[in-house]
């Protein structure tokens, strides 16, 4: 569990973000592809496991198991990406530009939708049988959750839409932390020990994460959820991408970034 100091992960943030920047169309569609399905089935699993035991705390501490497993095979989400790509850009590394992180990020998100999408397909049909039934208790929920985070931030609109865009924030601020707490060991255990914390407390606090709610919300629809398509990308999906943007790139990319591989001149004792 050995640990990397700030100025050697800083480091690994920019290298990583370069690479990113350059991967061909192919391997991004595909690591996004499968980071979203990954994510998807696990918060199926969290879903399934609050709606079982009636504690949503377990639902959250077992979450992470998607996001580590994830990582651990170099698959890519949105969230990251927004908090990585820039940093190689911000740093002038030769051949970034502005036009190639905005195709990362494309790729990723259609990527991360495909693969969530896929998955709430699956789901759908689990909870339904094929949809010859009612949807079960955990498909219920799932469709209940769409309601009340569509509808539900609709109903106090500019308020609502407030609350949704600083939950997207808090969101990615803990995810990217996640990402990053993953830089600063050199063994499996102490990555899965860094991605842990900040992924669960994101998931136990609610907060809005775009490519979960591309499957919570697409499953719900599918489940017989109350609100529509314009509900979900105009009340989540949208300013859910545009908080988990703010948040991972401010609060942890520009931040680390800034006092670590960009240090202040020390300051001069008179």
């Amino acid at each position: 569990m050995a640990y990397v100091m700030p100025t050697e992960f800083v480091t690994k943030m920019i290298d990583a973000g370069e690479s990113k920047v350059f991967m061909s169309t192919r391997d991004t569609l595909i690591r996004a592809y499968m980071a979203g399905a990954i994510l998807a089935l696990a918060a199926a699993f969290a879903i399934t496991i609050t709606v079982q035991t009636g504690q949503p705390l377990l639902g959250a501490v077992l979450f992470p198991v998607g996001f580590c497993l994830l990582y651990l095979m170099g698959f890519d989400l949105l969230t990251g990406v927004f908090t990585l790509a820039p940093l190689a850009l911000i740093d002038k590394r030769p051949g970034v530009t502005v036009g190639g992180v905005l195709r990362n990020w494309t790729l990723v998100f259609f990527g991360n939708f495909a693969g969530a999408l896929t998955v709430a397909l699956f789901m759908a049909i689990i909870f339904t049988f094929g949809f010859t039934t009612e949807p079960n208790a955990v498909g219920v929920k799932i469709g209940h959750i769409g309601e009340g985070r569509t509808v539900g931030y609709a109903a106090h609109g500019a308020a609502g839409m407030l609350t949704l865009f600083i939950r997207g924030v808090l969101c990615n601020w803990m995810v990217s932390t996640g990402v990053v707490a993953a830089m600063m060991s050199t063994s499996v255990s102490g990555k899965v020990i860094g991605m842990w914390m900040p992924i669960m407390l994101f998931f136990y606090m609610g907060f809005e994460h775009s490519i979960v709610n591309m499957f919570l919300f697409p499953s719900g629809l599918m489940l017989g959820g109350n609100f529509s398509i314009y509900d979900y990308l105009v009340w989540n999906e949208i300013p859910t991408v545009v908080g988990n943007l703010v948040g991972g790139l401010t609060f942890v990319g520009l931040t680390l970034y800034s006092t670590h591989a960009r240090t202040a001149p020390k300051r001069v004792v008179a």
